[in-house]
């Protein structure tokens, strides 16, 4: 992005949930340390506001917002479900310019089955799905399948038993999300073949970074090829340890823009803002959109700080560009002229 600037000032909101445990607690400090760093390294002055309980208003009431660009890595307020967009709606009612989408396109995040409407309307690929509000399986017929709860992130609710071969699985499947989850069960049909997560970043002018591959090499049994929340938080677990990420994943030049054109439209059709990640998967030639992700994690071990260091950004610089993309909404930070993505 050209001219960058380094001297924004920057309040890093994050979480600190009471309620986590001490490990996990140590894990998010160190997190947001290294983040702070890699912002301050780069030359912005960086503040930074915990979200301990739900009172966030009055949290970020110590805070101008004419004087800081917001850092959003804030993913839920401590004691409420689903809260994300809520997060975003408190910063936009106080008049805050912050990093990421907008509390209704985080909102429209949470709403998988929405999503998919989207995606459909759009004629961008995503495999067939329906919702179910009953444990039936009468009016399914493409296994395998997986289910997950359709009003959830970050994987919850998927696990091994997700992906189904049968209807007397799916019927069971669906009871579980049901009654553990307390909402209805999005079903869409499987798609073994290789995974991919894809950044883009920008506002008018998008592009992608370089795709990460999820390696399920190491499994044979399809419920074991999923990035489970196992997966992604649960460290030394069988399938932590055995799911590899491959940075840049092997692909042809169609390919290449094949994916390119898709995340981009993609990208545009759900509203996403200064940057995100798009999840893909491709059987047969045919890629495919798994989910769509406005507020994807940036710790210094995903995917997407992966895929932006491999085209020269360090840490600190793919922090910088995305508080620069937030900065052209800021009335005091923008560039005159330049009109407000």
């Amino acid at each position: 992005m050209d001219d960058v600037r380094r001297d924004l000032p920057v309040l890093l909101l994050h979480n600190m949930d009471p309620a986590w445990t001490e490990d996990e607690r140590i894990e998010a400090r160190s997190d947001v340390a290294a983040l702070d760093d890699a912002l301050k390294t780069v030359g912005h002055p960086v503040e930074l506001a915990a979200v301990e309980d739900d009172r966030l208003a009055e949290r970020l009431g110590a805070f101008n917002p004419h004087d800081h660009i917001v850092f959003n890595w804030c993913e839920e307020i401590p004691g409420r479900a689903h809260s994300e967009p809520e997060v975003a709606a408190v910063m936009e009612r106080l008049g805050f310019v912050f990093t990421g989408s907008s509390g209704n396109v985080l909102a429209m995040s949470h709403d998988k089955p929405r999503i998919k409407r989207i995606l459909d309307e759009a004629r961008l690929p995503t495999p067939p799905w329906a919702v179910f509000d009953a444990p039936e399986a009468g009016r399914w017929k493409n296994y395998p399948a997986i289910v997950k709860a359709a009003h959830e992130h970050c994987s919850i609710g998927i696990s091994h038993e997700s992906v189904v071969t049968t209807p007397e699985e799916l019927e069971q499947r669906v009871a579980y999300i049901l009654e553990t989850h307390r909402q209805a069960a999005l079903v869409e049909k499987f798609i073994n073949g290789r995974e991919f997560h894809v950044a883009a970043w920008g506002n008018g002018k998008v592009s992608i970074l370089p795709p990460a591959e999820m390696d399920y090499s190491a499994f044979t049994d399809i419920r074991d090829r999923l990035f489970t929340y196992e997966a992604k938080y649960v460290a030394g677990s069988r399938l932590y340890e055995g799911i590899k990420m491959n940075m840049p994943a092997e692909l042809d030049t169609a390919d290449l823009d094949e994916i390119e054109r898709i995340v981009l439209a993609t990208y545009r059709a759900t509203g996403c803002r200064d940057y995100a990640r798009i999840d893909l998967r491709c059987l047969d030639g045919v890629f495919q959109v798994i989910d769509v992700n406005p507020n994807p994690d940036i710790n210094p071990l995903t995917s997407m700080t992966y895929a932006a260091a491999e085209v020269g950004y360090s840490y600190g610089e793919m922090g910088s560009r995305i508080v620069n993309l937030a900065a052209a909404r800021h009335p005091v930070f923008r560039k005159p002229g330049s009109p407000a993505s």
